[in-house]
């Protein structure tokens, strides 16, 4: 930042004036980057709320104006963003998990739309010809004081987005990026944490537009157009998309190589694309990364997050004994195939229960009815008395349901720490949470004897990615526990594991069945695991229930018997 405030005094007034339109590209690159980088999805569309945030400053600068004026110009161009954005973002995250190529190509069309009303709405922008005529800031030289306060806006963002990415909602972002059906059954709306992101970008944008409109002097339909969007992404590309300071680099990097050839080569967008193809090609992190690289090789931590111990035990949860299952006449089909047909039955106590059957029979399809991934077309799933019709995955976690997949599901992009911290976080972060360091210190005493169970689970600065087959399915396991559920889906919990991992994991569950009042439901294969854990078996085949009772009445069922031993599935 000194090089920056020092750069006028260096060289040229226009020089000055050039960089601070590539520091106003850069802050719009930073939302692009907060939502490409750490969410995951990349919108294609940023220069249209760049552009919003121009126009409004311009027309509002067009008039008399004292500083009033200018703060309210600034006011209204963050605002009016954002809430555009955010309202954008709502409507399309809110349709389905994993939407980014939909929401990508909707910014990227309205941003085409922007461009049409921009040409078309001569009283509101001028038409073809923009907006002109607009001031500069009360005193403040756009080729000379203008520059200060470009910076300062980048200072602003900057140091925003860097606190914001080291909160709890940061770390809920990544979580989006890294695995968002996961933080889905962990009790997450990410279609609001997704938005939220969004908006921020949408804020940032406007505040960069709305210093461009005095920085220029004119705001012509270009600015909310693909092709600066296009070039936005491009240089955040470039730049690195994985932190503030990237997006910054990239765009003044490509505005200065650009200028510098633009009168003294022909074909200097060729150049300007190869860049481009061989950052993405060759440095998937952009200068900044390969910085960042270079820095981390002669030891030096260019990102050293605070860390935090666990100082503060927060309560548990509320384990009422009051296990109420109930599946009645429950059905699933897609398209002419029947994934569950008329399953039918309860539980009404505490303990653990084991579904087994034949590969295909719908077990782990009964668990994705009961926890809302897999809608059902006819019957009733209850549970404590709440009907689960049309329930969404976030809302389960609410009701005391915990669930670990078939195939672990954890945040391989984050450390085991960050992995855990999330878990935690289950049904006791609240909104005032989300932007506070304080929850990087909650503890609960469950951790503990898990972490003494699972030894690695120590090791927070460990990259949850790096872990084996077996240390994924503990850290799984340890995800869905740690909120404490009054239900506990585990699906195929042993899967993987050796033999003496088995015997560990069977002994945590047993232990956990016999210090809370969870119910436990167990999809597995492995009979003897059926064997050590079981207080009651269920028995599924072609989506129906065959048989229940104690494994010794199972055994003795001959229905069961003609199944596994290679009947008709």
């Amino acid at each position: 930042m000194a090089a920056l405030l020092a750069f006028p005094f260096l060289t040229t007034s226009y020089s000055a004036y050039q960089l601070g339109l590539y520091l106003l590209y850069g802050i719009v690159g930073q939302g692009i980057a907060l939502c490409w980088g750490n969410g995951g999805f990349l919108p294609l569309g940023q220069a249209l709320f760049f552009g919003i945030g121009a126009y409004i400053s311009g027309k509002i600068l067009q008039g008399n104006i004292g500083w009033g004026v200018v703060i309210l110009a600034l006011i209204l161009s963050v605002i009016i963003p954002a809430l555009i954005a955010g309202f954008i973002g709502a409507l399309v995250f809110d349709r389905q998990i994993g939407s980014g190529p939909y929401f990508s190509l909707i910014t990227l069309a309205l941003s085409l739309l922007g461009y049409q009303l921009a040409n078309s709405q001569v009283l509101l922008t001028g038409g073809f010809n923009g907006l002109t005529g607009i001031n500069g800031l009360p005193g403040i030289d756009s080729y000379g004081n203008l520059y200060f306060f470009i910076v300062g806006a980048l200072a602003v963002s900057t140091l925003f987005l860097s606190h914001l990415v080291s909160t709890p909602f940061g770390q809920l972002l990544a979580a989006v990026r890294e695995n968002e059906e996961r933080l889905q059954f962990l009790g997450v709306k990410t279609s609001r944490v997704k938005a939220a992101a969004f908006a921020m970008s949408g804020a940032l944008a406007g505040m960069a537009g709305a210093f461009f409109a005095p920085h220029q002097g004119i705001v012509t339909p270009q600015v909310v157009g693909f092709i600066l969007s296009a070039e936005l992404v491009i240089w955040t590309a470039v730049g690195g998309r994985f932190g503030p300071v990237g997006p910054v680099v990239g765009a003044v990097i490509i505005g200065f190589l650009a200028s510098g050839l633009r009168d003294s080569f022909a074909y200097w967008e060729v150049v300007v694309a190869l860049v481009f193809i061989i950052v993405v090609l060759r440095l998937p992190g952009g200068v900044g990364g390969l910085g960042i690289s270079i820095a981390k090789r002669f030891g030096i931590n260019v990102w050293s997050q605070k860390k935090f111990s666990r100082t503060e035990t927060v309560p548990g949860a509320d384990q009422k004994e009051s296990p109420t299952l109930e599946f009645d006449n429950v059905s699933v089909q897609i398209g002419p195939v029947a994934i569950l047909s008329g399953l039918s039955f309860s539980i009404k106590q505490t303990g653990i229960h084991c579904l087994i059957g034949p590969n295909g029979a719908g077990k782990t399809s009964a668990l994705n009815a009961l926890t809302g991934k897999l809608p059902y077309s006819s019957g009733k799933i209850s549970w404590r008395g709440n009907t689960l019709k049309g329930i969404r995955p976030f809302r389960t976690s609410g009701l005391g349901i915990g669930r670990k997949l078939q195939v672990p599901s954890i945040f391989p992009g984050l450390t085991i720490r960050q992995n855990i911290d999330i878990a935690i976080w289950v049904n006791r972060l609240k909104f005032t949470h989300l932007f506070s360091l304080k929850p990087y210190q909650w503890n609960i005493s469950l951790l503990d004897e898990l972490q003494d169970s699972f030894p690695f689970l120590k090791d927070n600065e460990e990259l949850a990615g790096t872990l084996s087959v077996g240390q994924r399915q503990m850290l799984d396991f340890t995800m869905a526990v740690l909120a404490e559920p009054n239900l506990i889906l585990l699906d195929e919990p042993c899967a993987g594991l050796s033999k003496s991992e088995t015997e560990n994991m069977i002994s945590v569950i047993s232990n956990l069945a016999r210090s809370s009042k969870a119910t436990f439901i167990i999809v597995e294969h492995d009979m003897q695991v059926v064997e050590l854990l079981s207080d009651h078996v269920f028995v599924m085949h072609q989506g129906k229930l065959l048989a229940e009772g104690s494994l010794n009445q199972i055994r003795d069922n001959k229905e069961v018997q003609r199944i596994y031993a290679g009947g008709s599935k």
